[in-house]
């Protein structure tokens, strides 16, 4: 008994509201940190571990979590780890003081990578069909695409309205909702065979990511050229070397290296770091330039980002699809990020007595319409080479280069706009003016790592890249379909 279009459908819309949760909490509390630091009194170093605690361990398990999926079952590790995460949110606005609420936010970055791991896979598994998958790949991709600019939104309009608490409450009800509809709707998937766990490359290749984030993250303020971040790098270096040595010598290798050899894989994992890196500029040094250079409010600041967030969700749910369909993966990659790049180039031209509608509205256009576009065939040319069996593994991998990408991203372009700010100041300009140019340079650094993608998907991505190939009529069936004959086609 095959999954019907109905139950597919809702199905889907259960993976990507799971997935929403876990990709806002990576922005969600940038809008919110002043009035965190009022009410737990954190200093202004340690104000950025309420950020750093989650993508830490967001970034290190999302290897791991993905192949814990492909081993035990989507499905089973997708629902706990959303009834974690939620449990987890409601700690977070619970929270008294500092520890407790950085411990709560590193239990979301373990819940949260887990299931964003496994959300492609019950995407795979639903949608054998090439075309029906690049619909839902579409509306996936919006999730992963917009995720982030959403979550400024939320969270200055959750701030701005109610108080900071209430961007972690939100994931309560959203979480509850989800956790009861993926027990009900999701597939069970067919009987799996339980593989030995790779335990010393699952716990190598993990503590690699999480020191790989931890140094990124600090460079920022270190220094890339301090003892610290070269010792760091170093250790992740061994780290990941001896990963890669114990892998070639295991029966059952957590990350099985024929998949790196894989081309398309390889390419998409490289092409979102940078892809992500550009991308996480828009929020991060837009929210600055507003609020500070514009001196908008967080309310302000997050609903200027709807207009490029409505844009990104039309086109990704719609037009990305068409396009995959027609052209393959690479045409649709390489315009996206073209126009990302554009959108990037005319934001770092934006003045200090700006206005909204001239000049960040146009640019935030081009954002939301090249995201839009390029983040479904991303994810469609990382799996159209593998079977179903190792997608979530393959998620994982994507998953990590991206979160890898958004923290290098946000470490580089920090380091590119203070530097400018500070010779400008020292050669005595303006604090506005200084500030601004500072900014200027470090969207044109993040319009290059996306030109710099659009040239990788131009001429690394396999030619002719489909949506994926029909994959065998899933035996898996929804728990729904055990009570309700209305399941069958």
């Amino acid at each position: 008994m095959t999954t019907s279009n109905r139950v597919r459908w809702l199905a889907l819309t259960v993976v990507c509201a799971g997935s929403l949760m876990n990709v806002l909490d990576t922005t969600i509390v940038g809008v919110a940190l002043p009035a965190i630091q009022h009410d737990l009194g954190f200093s202004q170093a340690s104000l950025a571990w309420v950020v750093n605690a989650y993508l830490l361990t967001y970034g290190g398990f999302l290897v791991l979590g993905g192949r814990l999926g492909d081993l035990f079952g989507h499905r089973r590790l997708f629902a706990a780890a959303v009834g974690v995460f939620t449990l987890a949110s409601l700690a977070c606005g619970l929270a008294p003081g500092q520890g407790f609420l950085l411990a709560a936010r590193a239990v979301q970055g373990v819940a949260g990578a887990i299931a964003s791991a496994v959300a492609l896979s019950l995407v795979v598994s639903l949608f054998p069909e090439p075309r029906e998958r690049a619909k839902a790949m579409g509306l996936f991709g919006l999730i992963n695409a917009g995720g982030s600019s959403i979550g400024v939104l939320a969270g200055g309009v959750l701030t701005g309205l109610l108080s900071w608490q209430w961007i972690f409450w939100v994931n309560v009800p959203i979480g509850a909702a989800v956790l009861l509809a993926s027990l009900r709707v999701l597939p069970t998937g067919p009987a799996r065979q339980r593989g030995r766990l790779d335990v010393v490359g699952a716990a190598l290749v993990t503590a690699g990511m999480l020191l790989a984030v931890y140094a990124i993250n600090g460079a920022g303020q270190t220094g890339w050229t301090s003892s610290r971040t070269i010792g760091l790098l170093a250790a992740v270096a061994v780290l990941l070397a001896a990963f890669v040595a114990v892998e070639s010598r295991t029966a059952a290798p957590l990350v099985p290296l024929r998949m790196l050899r894989q081309r398309n894989l390889t390419a998409a994992g490289v092409i979102g770091l940078l892809w992500t890196a550009a991308m996480f500029a828009n929020f991060f040094l837009t929210t600055l330039y507003l609020q500070q250079v514009l001196g908008y409010s967080a309310l302000q600041t997050g609903l200027a980002f709807l207009p490029s967030n409505l844009l990104m969700a039309g086109v990704s749910a719609g037009a990305s699809a068409r396009l995959v369909a027609r052209f393959g993966t690479r045409p649709p990659l390489v315009a996206g990020f073209l126009l990302v790049a554009a959108g990037l180039a005319l934001l770092g031209h934006a003045p200090v007595a700006g206005h909204f509608a001239v000049d960040v509205l146009p640019g935030g256009i081009l954002l939301g319409a090249g995201a839009g576009t390029a983040m479904s065939p991303l994810l469609l040319a990382a799996i159209g080479d593998l079977s179903p069996d190792e997608s979530g593994l393959a998620s994982g991998i994507v998953n990590t280069s991206i979160m890898l990408g958004g923290a290098l991203g946000l470490a580089v372009l920090a380091n590119v706009a203070t530097g400018r700010t500070d010779r400008l100041t020292a050669a005595g300009h303006s604090h506005l003016d200084a500030l601004t140019s500072g900014y200027h340079a470090a969207y044109l650094t993040a319009a290059a790592c996306a030109a710099l993608a659009a040239l990788l998907a131009a001429r690394w991505l396999r030619p002719g890249a489909a949506p994926g190939k029909p994959a065998p009529t899933p035996t898996a069936r929804p728990a729904l379909a055990t009570t309700s004959r209305r399941s069958s086609p």
